[in-house]
């Protein structure tokens, strides 16, 4: 079968993506419609990761502020309904235009620093939001807000029902992973990935890396948003809670536990990672500790997150051939 790829990572990664197609038939068939928002879930959270992967894993950039674009998103898809707008196309280009102008506008004063600095102000930036969402009493401050019918699209787009929805989600990030592969080998993609080894060389070469990067980010922001519209109409609620700077700091770890700088690492990170957090919470009330334990492991040790591991599995197979 040489449809089939050649080496274990691929192998691997199209076996995930084919068990992720059937997924809702298959859980409706065995009546486990848990699983199914679960899934769901984490695949949300992997179309926020892979926009984060984007600047952190391919451009350097650590965002601790990330969050803040799966609020703008959700919020796009709340504030509107709470008004009873619920239009999935005016939803979608909120999510997309504020994120994308929060991002320049951030992005452009935190690009001019480095190192921790950058850190510190994505995070400064992504508080100001939560403190924002925060004070608005009309929309439900720390107490959230409910959405009471999920954003409306034409019937052969509908959002209705858990296996619409999925399909959704599926079809995004599967878009989202198709773009950034594309964009990652395409001449921008290449001046992303050369400044964040030497910046100084490819502005020698007469690239403005500063520009290419505020773009870059303005991207990253703009695909993460997709996550949060798609989050707000699959919870039905949205709070400030989804904006902290924990919240980001998560999809830092579902990078590293993937493999920063992958294309599918992202995926499997994520899922990864939701899995494990909801399987130790079944076991002990105490799992926090255990799931800190092994992140912190898997940092000082598993170089490369899974991604690593299955190109190690290549490499000793590829040296005993």
């Amino acid at each position: 079968m040489n449809w089939l790829p050649q080496t274990i990572s691929g192998r691997v990664y199209t076996a995930v993506l084919l068990i992720l197609a059937p997924a809702p038939f298959v859980f409706e068939w065995i009546n486990q419609p848990f699983y199914l928002d679960l899934l769901s879930r984490a695949l949300i959270l992997a179309i926020a990761v892979v926009s984060l992967n984007l600047i952190l894993g391919f451009g350097g950039m650590v965002s601790l502020g990330h969050a803040a674009y799966i609020g703008i998103g959700a919020y796009s898809v709340g504030i509107p309904s709470y008004y009873d707008y619920y239009n999935g196309w005016l939803h979608l280009g909120l999510a997309l235009s504020i994120s994308a102008a929060f991002a320049f506008v951030t992005g452009a004063i935190s690009l001019r620093t480095k190192g921790v600095y950058f850190i510190m102000i994505t995070m400064a930036f992504s508080q100001m939001v939560y403190f924002t969402f925060l004070s608005l009493e009309e929309y439900g401050a720390d107490d959230g807000l409910v959405i009471y019918s999920r954003s409306e699209f034409p019937e052969w787009l509908s959002m209705d029902g858990s296996t619409s929805l999925y399909y959704w989600i599926f079809g995004l990030l599967l878009l989202s992973l198709l773009f950034v592969r594309r964009l990652v080998h395409a001449r921008f993609g290449r001046v992303i990935v050369g400044s964040k080894f030497n910046e100084q060389r490819m502005q020698a070469l007469g690239f403005n890396t500063y520009r290419y990067r505020l773009v870059c980010y303005m991207i990253s922001a703009m695909m993460c948003s997709l996550a949060g519209m798609l989050l707000g109409n699959f919870t039905g609620f949205i709070s400030p809670d989804m904006i902290g700077w924990a919240r980001s700091g998560e999809l830092i770890f579902m990078v590293i536990i993937g493999g920063a700088g992958t294309f599918f690492g992202p995926l499997v990170g994520t899922i990864a990672f939701v899995l494990l957090e909801e399987f130790l919470s079944l076991i002990t009330v105490y799992w926090h500790l255990i799931f800190g334990v092994m992140l912190v492991a898997l940092v000082l040790f598993g170089k490369g997150g899974i991604d690593g591991w299955l190109s190690l599995l290549d490499r000793k197979r590829a040296g005993n051939g």
